[in-house]
């Protein structure tokens, strides 16, 4: 027996607990985790420091060292989107179908728990606290497996969880955090068919190709973040700037940050000059293509296929000057990831236009891709931003963490 085996034999002896657990027991747990997480705090940002030590040491960037790090205020953040998940609704038992058939079969679409869901993801130590409370409130038992990054703080705020959900009375192994960081064992529990029944990656483009192309196990695409801000010719360049330098620099860590900027012709000699001088205050380096350098100078760097590609999580920005909006839309369709799109305009048709034809999670009018978040869609905290079509699309909160079932009464019908 293996020690992923382990852990898939543990979460389907605890799937059915937490299945069948009430609304009311679940809160309690997602309560009892809160407290113990305040409760905590020092201890885990102990952990966190051999975790922020290692990555300084390791030559990670500052701007994902920062995705890394827990203090007091970002522990007591984790701790009131637990809270917050409480005061939501239980999707588990919610009747959303049905009806009587003409031989009287009377059929009952509802919402049932996934069962246990795998979670692989990278260095976002958050991320094992808001996936492991999602999970329960919708009734799953979850295997986390994080990063080598972030190993202490996880092991440490896995701990924590299972000790505050076993006080409550329900099995701790609802909730297990993968303590091997080892390749190996990451490909095995991404072929654990039989024990998990989803895998959901999170994290960069390169982990969540390889689950996609290795796993075995049925898998939620998520979150690569190839973003983009285009700015309309009829765009007022106040809202643009102010736009822009939010979806950019507000924390370019993360996957709904933008990562290129699309400037209309038309535009683009007043606005650029605007925009650079408010990215200076961040040191965002650009890249650009030549006319973006006939504006704001040769000494701006010279923009490859590669710079559009990339999704950077850093102070770096990929800038285009496009001659119409088709040439925006073009462009996002080759080089984005199908997650978070603005268009800042003030022309109707304009916005018409690319809400229609840009293949995206979340298409923006005149606002900041940094709101694709579930909290900030009014989910609670989220397990990750699906990028696919099916199932599930967009930020991920508790409804898309539940699957359905048909019950069907009859009084003696055949057929």
């Amino acid at each position: 027996m293996s020690y992923t085996q382990d852990l898939g034999i543990n979460a389907k002896a605890a799937e059915p607990v937490i299945a069948g657990a009430g609304t009311a027991k679940k809160n309690e747990a997602l309560a009892a985790i809160s407290k113990a997480l305040i409760a905590n705090a020092a201890e885990i940002i102990a952990e966190n420091a051999k975790d922020l030590a290692a990555a300084k040491d390791n030559g990670i960037s500052d701007a994902m060292q920062d995705r890394l790090k827990l203090d007091e205020s970002r522990i007591a953040g984790i701790a009131k989107g637990v809270d917050e998940l409480i005061a939501l609704k239980d999707p588990i038992g919610e009747v959303i179908g049905g009806g009587i058939r003409p031989n009287g079969l009377h059929i009952t679409k509802t919402r049932v728990p996934l069962g246990v869901i795998g979670i692989i993801y990278e260095s976002r130590p958050n991320v094992t606290v808001d996936a492991a409370a999602l999970c329960l409130k919708a009734g799953n038992a979850v295997i986390l497996k994080g990063g080598k990054e972030a190993i202490n703080s996880n092991i440490c705020l896995g701990r924590i969880m299972r000790e505050a959900v076993a006080s409550v009375g329900l099995p701790a192994d609802v909730i297990q955090v993968v303590d091997n960081t080892s390749r190996e064992t990451t490909n095995e529990l991404m072929k654990l068919n039989g024990y998990v029944d989803v895998l959901i990656p999170r994290g960069s483009a390169r982990l969540i190709q390889a689950v996609v192309t290795t796993a075995t196990v049925p898998v939620i695409e998520t979150g690569a973040g190839n973003c983009h801000v285009y700015v309309d010719a009829s765009a007022d360049i106040e809202m643009a700037a102010n736009i822009t330098d939010n979806a950019k620099t507000q924390r370019p860590s993360v996957c709904n940050a933008i990562e290129s900027l699309l400037v209309h012709k038309d535009i683009a000699a007043d606005f650029l000059p605007v925009i650079a001088e408010r990215f200076k205050a961040h040191n965002v380096k650009i890249y650009g293509c030549d006319r973006t350098r006939e504006i704001l100078g040769e000494n701006i760097e010279k923009a490859t296929e590669t710079e559009y590609a990339t999704e950077f999580n850093d102070y770096i920005i990929a800038v285009k000057v496009v001659d119409d909006i088709d040439e925006a839309i073009a462009h996002i369709r080759k080089y984005g990831t199908r997650h978070s799109e603005c268009i800042v305009t003030s022309d109707l048709a304009s916005a018409a236009k690319f809400r229609s034809e840009v293949d995206a999670a979340a298409v923006y009018v005149n606002a900041s891709t940094r709101f694709t978040d579930g909290g900030e869609f009014g989910f609670g905290a989220e397990i990750g931003i699906s990028t696919q079509k099916l199932h599930a699309r967009g930020p991920m909160g508790l409804t898309e963490l539940t699957t359905v079932k048909y019950l069907i009464d009859g009084n003696g019908q055949i057929r």
